[in-house]
């Protein structure tokens, strides 16, 4: 290993997220190139280096850094060089070379002990020099700081989040309790927090750990799509996680409501304890949903007219249902449409348009997925935006969205229509509500037998089970779609009756494997030969859905077998391996995360971009169009024509999707669907997993296994259970204002 000393003479590259820095090093006479991690380094100042000379492929000679030390600048032609590079803030070339020619080798001692003094130097008032004596101490003790986080294995950048949190008090709270870092620092969760509190030497019993732990649980049971858990629950799996018994943990719940941390709440048959942030959202929501219910009043005769004249127009007859819809929609300030595929909701979606539209109203399209959305789009005719793109999502701090559209700045519509209901979870409903005025037409449309939302709650089931507003149920399969067997047998999978698999169908076919590895060795040849002509569609659109993450047909494997064949390795294409995954030049790719913060743009033709924003979101897909080694970043192209640039690090929330699980695949339709089916847990192989991946195919479903697996799927009504309240939280308002009414009549009497 090798030494050099010298000045940082120009920084050519940072990438601020994980440090990795390249840079031009004044070494005597000679610059070299540098590369490595550098967690805070300025132009001007004075480094040792250790490391080895490489030779990069593309950039030539480098000096690739292993470890380094910042020396303080010892004569003064360093001193004056260093104030002289920008690292003072305010202190340029010229008024360098004025400090040093007055106080030479004691410049540094100076500024630091006696910084008054600066104010001798022409152009330097007393604020100045404060200032500069400032920002060098500042320097120092982030530097500092730095270093001390470094020792509890804590990365560059949450070190970087915890010190602007906390400036100097970090070191006080990292003695006293460190499980403040969970509650304060997005990125620290209980784990990490735990982690410092061990080698700080916290107990296993502390109160701060016990009720870090306790939220933990909560946090984490929020990502399972629970809005609360049951008392027990709780407690039996905050004692598994911190090793403590039960009175350690249940001691704490009523002094954590008391902080207004916890809400706990009695019903008949058990304790429901809430984080209080989702206990507020969906009380929250069931205020804004009530204030929306509101009746209008208009002449049926003249609805029924209008209705009528938009059949004729359209040169189509509403059935009964659908009739029925359209008028909720027109007398309702709320209302739900469901129904399965097929049941006619984007016909009646397009007649409730049409009518508002015929009395001059604004109407507003949303959906939560962009592939929802561009779909909405084509069915409707009108623009659909993404719920965060009609919420003008501005990239909030960290994981958490901002949205310009809220009580201060709401949507400017008379009608709003949500489709995919289903995969709106409470988090998102809340946003929107917010920005939604009251006298706004809310019209929700969804399939409350798909599966619920990835995020908390059950949203449009629970609004369903409340009966505190209008819902108009479609349940007649029209005639055109009764011609798809995709449709028919979907339909039949939801009322648990079963399928034939005769394979006499244009659009469904059943292949009998028994074996996993012939399963994905036909799933192969579907892919590659078969579908893309029968479907009309290249390789890479044609989606294969599975159940499970784990096992031998499980999404991981899959992934990995199918990259190598759909995108094979090849000396043009680059590569990046990231922890398990490797990804290369023209991956199909999902994105595992929300991003509220990672720009996109959309370009037009002679790459002129024609749209920007931010906010790239589970499940969106794309495709990996270029890995850049010396900037460390990925270019993604997404379905709908975004493209994002990727750092390296934020590659972990990218997933190959060539298989996706069927939750990830909600809200998406895909030409022609495959899905390998062998054997799994009972609680996953259930019906509505099974009519959820059937209903995402357009022209062709194909499942390739165990025709007695399917048939168990049909008959397994059982669901993971999910704890969520909104319906509760509805009916008690409901409940409490008949009381008001009540009492109200009897002061009247």
């Amino acid at each position: 290993m090798e030494t050099i000393t010298g000045f940082v003479e120009h920084i050519v590259f940072r990438n601020e997220e994980n440090g990795y820095t390249v840079l031009n090093l004044a070494v005597e006479e000679d610059e070299v190139t540098c590369v490595g991690v550098f967690q805070f380094i300025s132009e001007g100042e004075s480094v040792e280096l250790k490391g080895e000379y490489t030779v990069h492929p593309s950039y030539g000679p480098q000096f690739q850094v292993e470890s380094y030390a910042i020396k303080a600048p010892q004569d003064i032609v360093s001193i004056e060089r260093y104030l002289g590079s920008g690292a003072i803030k305010g202190v340029g070339a010229a008024l360098a070379a004025r400090i040093v020619r007055r106080f030479k080798e004691d410049t540094f001692r100076i500024i630091e002990e006696e910084p008054e003094r600066l104010a001798e130097i022409k152009g330097i008032s007393e604020r100045k020099a404060q200032e500069i004596a400032e920002q060098t101490e500042e320097k120092r003790e982030l530097r500092q700081a730095m270093i001390f986080l470094q020792n509890y294995g804590i990365s560059l950048t949450l070190a970087v989040k915890i010190y602007q949190t906390y400036q100097l008090d970090m070191y006080r709270i990292i003695q006293e309790n460190p499980y403040k870092l969970a509650e304060d620092v997005t990125g620290v969760g209980f784990k990490i927090a735990d982690e410092i509190a061990h080698k700080v030497g916290i107990h296993m019993d502390s109160d701060f750990r016990i009720r870090s732990g306790i939220l933990y649980v909560l946090q984490q049971a929020s990502l399972e799509g629970h809005t609360y858990l049951p008392k027990e629950l709780l407690t039996r799996r905050a004692c598994e996680l911190l090793e403590v018994d039960t009175d350690a943990v249940e001691k704490h719940y009523m002094d954590m409501t008391i902080d207004r941390k916890l809400v706990m709440k009695q019903t008949e048959d058990q304790v429901q304890i809430y984080a209080s942030t989702f206990y507020y959202m969906e009380l929250n929501v069931a205020v804004m949903l009530r204030e929306l219910n509101v009746k209008y009043d208009f002449s049926e005769t003249a609805v029924e007219q209008r209705i009528r004249k938009i059949e004729e127009l359209s040169d189509l007859k509403l059935d009964e249902m659908q009739y029925i819809a359209v008028v909720e929609a027109v007398r309702s300030g709320l209302l739900v449409i469901t129904g399965g595929p097929g049941t006619g909701k984007t016909t009646t979606i397009n007649t409730i348009i049409q009518f508002f539209e015929s009395e001059g109203m604004d109407i507003s399209l949303a959906a939560p997925t962009g592939r929802a959305a561009k779909r909405m789009s084509e069915t409707t005719g009108y623009e659909a935006k993404t719920i965060h793109r009609l919420l003008e999502l501005s990239g909030g701090m960290d994981e958490h969205a901002g949205f310009e559209r809220n009580e201060q700045n709401p949507l400017e519509t008379d009608v709003l229509i949500i489709d995919e209901m289903s995969m709106v979870d409470i988090t998102l409903i809340h946003n929107l509500l917010k920005a939604v005025v009251a006298g706004t037409r809310v019209i929700l449309v969804g399939d409350v037998n798909q599966l619920p939302s990835v995020g908390p709650g059950c949203v449009l089931k629970d609004i369903i089970d409340s009966h505190a507003c209008n819902v108009v149920r479609l349940n007649r399969i029209f005639r055109q779609a009764s011609e798809s067997d995709i449709i028919v047998n979907a339909h039949k999978i939801n009322r648990g009756e079963p399928v034939v698999l005769d394979n006499k169908s244009r659009d469904f076919f059943f292949l009998k494997r028994y074996d996993a590895d012939i399963i994905i060795r036909v799933v192969i040849a579907l892919i590659q030969e078969k579908l893309p002509r029968y479907v009309d569609a290249k390789p890479y659109e044609i989606q294969v859905l599975t159940p499970m993450r784990k096992g031998l047909l499980g999404v991981e494997r899959l992934n990995q077998i199918l990259q190598r064949y759909l995108n094979p390795p090849d000396e043009k294409k680059k590569e990046k391996e990231i922890g398990q995954r490797l990804f290369r030049e023209g991956d199909k790719v999902m994105q595992v995360k929300n991003n509220y913060q990672l720009e996109w743009e959309i370009l037009g033709r002679y790459k002129i971009p024609v749209d920007k924003g931010v906010g790239v979101f589970n499940g969106d897909t794309g495709i990996i169009t270029e890995i850049n080694e010396f900037a460390e970043t990925a270019e993604v192209e997404f379905e709908d024509g975004r493209q994002a640039e990727y750092s390296f690090k934020q590659l972990e929330e990218l997933e190959l999707a060539y298989a996706v699980t069927i939750h990830k695949s909600q809200g998406s339709e895909y030409p022609a669907v495959i899905l390998p089916i062998l054997s799994g847990p009972r609680m996953l192989m259930n019906r509505n997993l099974l009519y959820t991946a059937v209903t995402r195919a357009r022209k062709c479903v194909t499942v390739v296994g165990s025709e007695t697996t399917f048939a168990e799927m049909i008959r397994n009504e059982k669901q993971q259970q999910r704890y969520s309240s909104l319906d509760r939280r509805i009916r008690e308002l409901d409940e409490s204002e008949q009381k008001e009414s009540a009492i109200g009549e009897k002061g009247l009497s």
